[in-house]
């Protein structure tokens, strides 16, 4: 007679592998592989899910108690309103532009750089894309600013930029200076698609007769088109939630964000600053939206990229 091997407990044997559709929801991995995850779990519900809650409940907390939804419909009324509108439409040219130019320098670099510039220009759009605050917005002061290196040389070959209207606070200012940070980002998003893209492909679209043109509308595009809106989604969700940079380069009181301060910094009549943690709360919303977009679409890139 065998003898057994192992203790059966509540019929399964112990120290036996998890379960099938255990394994399976973990996407293939058992529980002790996730175990390095614990500290990064901690960290994300200590510096991001708690402080989201307990903004999103002083957003809905209503003066005389419990909740209510006041807050909620001041933060889109008025110049609230109009805030809301003008950071959505420069955050949506600023993404236009990055993932534009971006798109083309992952395209550039994937298909004619040598490694070495391909290393170089990775790292630094590696960096570039972590950049910014008041250290960005000096650089830019230093070379755009009314005294600024550039502006000089621009004006002396019949170009002052500040008599055509140039400011930081503009839209065409902010998206200049948001380009430093989207296009790196942009292209660290497209790379990998883009290097997906087989070479197969157009050979065997040119052996079928088709035109560039065909290869691109049939294939190419089809295959990126994710990849290039999650990567836009992306850089909406940057340029819309902005702070630092916008802060040191413009009082304006017309980006959203700044507004959140203006409402939390002690200025307004008591109560008011619910108005402030309502907006923080819609921003956290779209935030949230353009962050589960940009999921689903990397998703299905991925497929391209096995």
């Amino acid at each position: 007679m065998s003898r057994l091997s192992t203790t059966h407990i509540g019929g399964r044997a112990s120290g036996a592998a998890p379960d099938p559709p255990l394994r399976s929801a973990l996407g293939g991995a058992s529980i002790r592989d996730l175990a390095g995850l614990i500290p990064l779990l901690g960290f994300l519900v200590l510096f991001l899910v708690i402080p989201a809650a307990s903004v999103v409940l002083e957003g809905v907390r209503s003066p005389a108690g419990g909740f209510g939804f006041g807050a909620l419909r001041a933060a889109f009324s008025g110049q609230n309103r109009e805030a809301f509108w003008f950071t959505t439409k420069f955050s949506l040219f600023a993404a236009l532009v990055g993932a534009f130019i971006g798109a083309l320098l992952a395209y550039a670099v994937s298909t004619t750089a040598t490694r070495w510039l391909r290393a170089v220009v990775t790292a630094f759009c590696a960096v570039a894309a972590n950049m910014g605050g008041v250290v960005l917005a000096f650089g830019f002061i230093t070379l755009l600013g009314r005294q600024g290196l550039a502006t000089k040389i621009l004006g002396a070959i019949g170009a002052p930029i500040y008599d055509w209207g140039f400011d930081f606070g503009s839209p065409w200012g902010l998206t200049v200076v948001y380009a430093y940070f989207n296009i790196p980002l942009m292209y660290l998003v497209v790379l990998p698609a883009v290097d997906g893209m087989k070479v197969a492909w157009r050979e065997a679209s040119s052996n079928l007769g088709g035109t560039p043109w065909v290869y691109w509308r049939r294939v190419g595009l089809p295959v990126l088109t994710p990849s290039l809106l999650g990567g836009f989604f992306l850089l909406f969700a940057n340029s819309f939630s902005a702070y630092a940079t916008a802060a040191a380069l413009t009082d304006s009181s017309k980006i959203i964000a700044l507004r959140i301060g203006f409402f939390l910094g002690g200025d307004v009549n008591t109560g008011e600053d619910a108005v402030g943690f309502a907006i923080a709360t819609w921003m956290i919303a779209i935030m949230g939206c353009c962050m589960a977009a940009y999921w689903v679409l990397r998703r299905r890139a991925e497929r391209w990229q096995s």
